[in-house]
């Protein structure tokens, strides 16, 4: 007897779902791996730097991938489509080619780092949304080879480890710039501009955050702090992921399926730290007993995070962007406040408990404007 057709589009939509989000691995690999390579390529003290580097560059991500797709996509309106822009395209090859031919010169990762980084959130962003998935599946292929080659390169003490790294990217850059059949949806220029703050407010946090480490603690304590956040990072990706796919549309299937995904996640992290392959992957910025908390606490804060992203995106989704931006800011503001202050324990765990508290915050505030706005809207057509 056949299943019915509504049960085969539900399976097949999970599995090019799940498929399409174990693409944004490699995403998350690419700040690690920079770091594993770093730490065989540059002294200590460029570390530090280049450690701080790195937050920066996923910031500018973050701001690229909101200007670019987020703005669109809150934007409302009947059809909401993105498309990766050829400008951003050409800068990230040209990016590429610096970090080629220069691997081993600093100002030269932290010129080609953000724009390859802005590339790459943007790329995938608009694969996510619009479901280019053959594409995704490719491009992540590529962005995985170029780490996992320049990662081995690196173990062997060679100075071009960023080379294969530089090139899976370009690879991966040229895939998701090819031609599509729509054009890119019109954003609001006022919506642009509250999600611009949005993001800013709150991807500041944590560059700003390291550079305090930096400054007060040391280079050692600003590579744990950053290494730590992308390991725990592999948690964004089914978030993000989840939140980009409930910004076009509510899906019952995608929360199930990233909810899954996280869990997986966790324990893969877990096997990753109790098995020394971190400490193999970091060098020796990573022990077991410095990391052990301050990694438990960051999964649970990026666990947390999927409390927050529900409200979140039906907020974002429906136009009250002011309103996300206003109750970003201010979580933002407490959870940068109390970070600051537990940095001077010289204990990362505690700012990760702060991160997590921050979390919570977010949710409870995003679904409280949630239920009032839906609440007012129930009024309204009662009268």
């Amino acid at each position: 007897m056949t299943q019915p057709a509504p049960a085969r589009s539900n399976a097949r939509g999970a599995v090019t779902s799940l498929v399409t989000l174990l693409g944004g691995i490699p995403l998350a690999v690419i700040p690690a791996a920079t770091l594993s390579i770093s730490a065989h390529v540059y002294p200590l003290e460029e570390q530090g730097i280049i450690a701080v580097l790195v937050l920066v560059g996923t910031f500018v991500a973050q701001l690229s991938s909101g200007a670019i797709i987020e703005s669109r996509l809150s934007t409302p309106g009947l059809v909401r489509h993105v498309t990766f822009p050829r400008w951003l395209a050409w800068l990230s090859l040209a990016a590429a080619v610096l970090l080629v031919v220069l691997p081993t010169t600093l100002i030269a990762l932290c010129v080609a780092l953000p724009i390859l980084l802005a590339a790459l959130e943007v790329g995938r962003g608009v694969s996510v949304a619009e479901r280019l998935d053959t594409r995704e599946m490719w491009s992540a292929i590529l962005v995985g080879l170029g780490a996992l080659v320049g990662v081995l390169i690196a173990l062997f003490d060679s100075p071009w480890g960023l080379v294969p790294l530089a090139l899976g990217m370009a690879g991966a850059t040229i895939i998701r710039a090819r031609p599509v059949g729509h054009t890119a949806t019109r954003a609001d220029p006022t919506v642009r501009a509250w999600i611009l703050a949005d993001v800013g407010m709150t991807g500041a946090i944590y560059p700003a955050l390291n550079f305090v480490i930096l400054a007060l603690l040391g280079p050692a304590p600003a590579i744990v702090f950053t290494a730590i956040s992308t390991v725990s990072g592999l948690l964004a990706i089914p978030i993000n992921f989840m939140r980009t796919r409930l910004l076009k549309e509510h899906s019952g299937l995608e929360i199930v399926v990233s909810a899954g995904s996280l869990f997986v996640a966790i324990i893969a992290i877990a096997i990753a730290e109790f098995t020394g392959l971190f400490e193999l992957f970091f060098h020796s910025a990573w022990t077991l007993n410095a990391t052990v908390l301050p990694l438990a606490a960051a999964c649970l804060w990026r666990s947390a995070s999927i409390l927050s992203t529900l409200p979140f995106a039906s907020l974002r989704r429906q136009g009250s962007v002011r309103i996300v931006t206003v109750l970003r800011g201010v979580a933002a503001g407490a959870t940068f406040l109390g970070a600051v202050l537990v940095v001077q324990t010289q204990q990362i765990v505690w700012v990760f408990v702060v991160f997590f508290a921050g979390e919570l915050l977010q949710a409870v505030l995003y679904e409280s404007a949630r239920r009032r706005i839906a609440a007012g809207l129930a009024e309204a057509e009662l009268r």
